[in-house]
């Protein structure tokens, strides 16, 4: 088991920005990085314009242990990821031979066309991230991964990844709410217990649903006996307010 690392995520894409397509991946990979004990400490969002592109992988890139980058690995002309990263390294954007000739056995020389063979171009030096879910890879290029924004792609390519990544200790959640915690009300008390546990991070979220509004408290952090210290303080943080304290987050 290794030491825990930091991790960023950089999606890549207009269609987020311009609100077309909601972003479901963030959730998916900070979730599966919790388990393997990485940190995510910066999800970042840029344009399909390169400038923008090849600034954040670097700046990223340098600042974290791993970047995980999302969208922009497929056949149009405004798939711009793969050539953006080789620039960001500063190596050549060439004919990766294996994924050229697994591509062209697999679609028909015939049908692998120029836009298609856009996704067997890499930067010099990257490792493809195979997935069962489509012949065309992502792939990682020092602590660089580069992803597809497709969710079931993505998912499968991280789930190929994540092996090489390294275990961590796993950060754990606890949490509690109760319906009618008004935030104004507890803050004090979740500033003292948040003082008592420098290692957790604690957070309050307001919430309302049609059967009624409140606060959620939320423990994260790898000290298990920490979390569940500071989440029973916080059950009776939310008791103290004459409301029942309910394990868990609400529903959705």
């Amino acid at each position: 088991m290794t030491a825990n690392k930091t991790a960023a995520i950089l999606i890549i894409g207009n269609e987020i920005l311009s609100g077309r397509t909601q972003d479901i991946n963030v959730k998916f990979i900070a979730t599966r990085l919790a388990a393997i004990g990485h940190k995510l400490e910066e999800v970042r969002v840029v344009p399909d314009i390169p400038q923008r592109i090849i600034r954040a992988v670097n700046e990223l890139r340098a600042a974290y242990d791993n970047l995980f980058t999302t969208g922009g690995i497929g056949p149009t002309h405004d798939d711009i990821t793969s050539e953006c990263i080789a620039a960001a390294f500063d190596v050549p954007w060439e004919k990766h031979q294996p994924t050229w000739d697994a591509m062209e056995k697999h679609l028909g020389a015939e049908n692998f066309n120029e836009a298609r063979q856009r996704m067997a171009t890499l930067p010099r030096g990257a490792v493809p991230i195979p997935t069962a879910m489509t012949i065309a890879p992502g792939f990682s290029i020092g602590n660089v991964h580069v992803m597809a924004g497709v969710p079931r792609i993505m998912q499968s390519m991280f789930t190929g990844l994540e092996p090489s990544l390294g275990q961590g200790t796993p950060i754990a959640m606890r949490a509690v709410h109760g319906i009618g915690v008004k935030e104004g009300s507890i803050a004090a008390g979740l500033s003292a217990i948040q003082n008592r546990y420098p290692m957790l991070d604690l957070g309050s979220y307001p919430f309302y649903r049609e059967t009624g509004g409140g606060v959620a408290i939320v423990a994260k952090g790898t000290d298990e006996t920490a979390l569940d210290a500071a989440i029973t303080e916080a059950e009776s943080l939310i008791a103290s307010q004459d409301i029942t304290a309910i394990k868990g987050e609400p529903p959705v």
